[in-house]
């Protein structure tokens, strides 16, 4: 009968200096981790934004450097101040308009200048809210300076929300414009950053996926933007038309208003509405008129829940409803950003999963087993 075995002391001190150099280890990186994420976190909407804009527009990028002689800093440069152009340029203006109407209106109604004409008869047969809107108009057109008294506290509140409104739409765009002067760096450098790329997925996914994975993310983005870009150029020729036949003042700024709502991913009813009202309003159309241009109207404002399911997609090696569902569920998650992010996550995650379906071990042994005995049988 054998001695029992003493326990080997020296051997356990290893194994628990070691176990405790891989925990000190591992709690150094994750505090090194969260460390770099507490300081990059304020930047990664605007980096996320400059990556995603670089992806799309280097195509574009590539196209324009070798017209002028490869020189992709000079030509990340002048797309960099077209789209600046682009974006300051009618903002200046709008905002410019926009404060001059706002004054001109609150010394209107202090002078007592503004004259509201009285409504029509056929605004108290709105359902719903015909006769609260006729007693509010007609109280307007009589005493205009009592109403604003009387409802001073409610506009003082609206005013107030406008203000924020109007400082987070500024926030907003000037971190867009650093979004896009990073994309230019980003573009400038944009063979490394393939190359980076690459290498991140391949050093993730495998030598075999990586390439795979890198197109699909992609091709994703770029899908995602241009989709989002199409339905919005579409639904504002569709409304801008529309207007323009209706008669409806300032078709051609309300076309670029609804523009700039698709691209935002916000809905063209809260232009198209607000028109319908007036056509119904202003008592310059017939009954028939007024119908049917606010069909038109309410068609164009609905059209991009038909056109999204048809653009979203396209040109992906994944079915266009994993696309939509990822684009539509990030969007409502984090907002525009997380269009993109939820339809290049919810790609690769189908690409995976569909890989592992077809690499079933129960599937492919039969095939080996077949293909080993038939040279013997032969």
């Amino acid at each position: 009968m054998t001695a029992p075995r003493e326990p080997d002391h020296e051997l356990e001190d290893r194994l628990s200096r070691r176990l405790l150099d891989v925990f000190i280890r591992a709690a150094l990186v994750l505090a090194l981790v969260l460390l770099c994420y507490k300081i990059f976190s304020p930047f990664m909407t605007m980096m996320l934004w400059a990556l995603i804009l670089a992806i799309t527009i280097y195509p574009l990028h590539q196209m324009l450097a070798a017209r002028i002689g490869g020189r992709q800093g000079l030509a990340s440069t002048l797309i960099v101040l077209l789209a600046v152009a682009v974006i300051i340029t009618p903002t200046i203006m709008l905002a410019s308009q926009f404060g001059d109407s706002v004054q001109g209106l609150v010394h209107s109604v202090r002078d007592n200048t503004l004259q509201v004409p009285a409504p029509s008869d056929r605004v108290a047969s709105w359902p719903l809210v015909g006769e609260k809107a006729h007693a509010l108009w007609s109280q307007a057109h009589a005493d205009l300076p009592a109403l604003v008294k009387t409802m001073q506290p409610k506009i003082g509140e609206l005013a107030t929300k406008a203000l924020g409104m109007v400082a987070g739409l500024g926030g907003s765009l000037l971190m867009f414009i650093f979004s896009f002067i990073i994309a230019g760096i980003m573009m400038a450098w944009g063979e490394a950053g393939a190359k980076a790329m690459l290498e991140i997925f391949e050093r993730i996914a495998g030598l075999a996926r990586g390439k795979e994975f890198t197109a699909l993310s992609t091709a994703t983005v770029r899908a995602v933007a241009s989709g989002v870009i199409g339905i919005a150029c579409i639904q504002a020729l569709i409304i801008g038309v529309s207007l323009m036949v209706a008669g409806v003042p300032f078709a051609g700024v309300l076309a670029v208003v609804i523009l700039v709502l698709g691209i935002a991913q916000l809905p063209a009813l809260l232009v198209t509405l607000p028109v319908i009202g007036w056509i119904w309003a202003s008592g310059d159309y017939g009954t028939v008129a007024a119908a049917a241009y606010s069909v038109l109207l309410f068609v164009g404002g609905m059209a991009d829940n038909v056109l999204k399911p048809l653009m979203l997609g396209r040109g992906v090696d994944a079915p266009m409803p994993v696309i939509l569902i990822g684009a539509l569920g990030g969007m409502a998650t984090t907002g525009i950003l997380g269009m993109f992010i939820g339809a290049t996550l919810l790609a690769l995650g189908y690409q995976i999963f569909m890989r592992w379906v077809a690499d079933n071990p129960e599937r492919t042994r039969p095939h080996a087993a077949a293909n080993d005995s038939s040279p013997t049988a032969a």
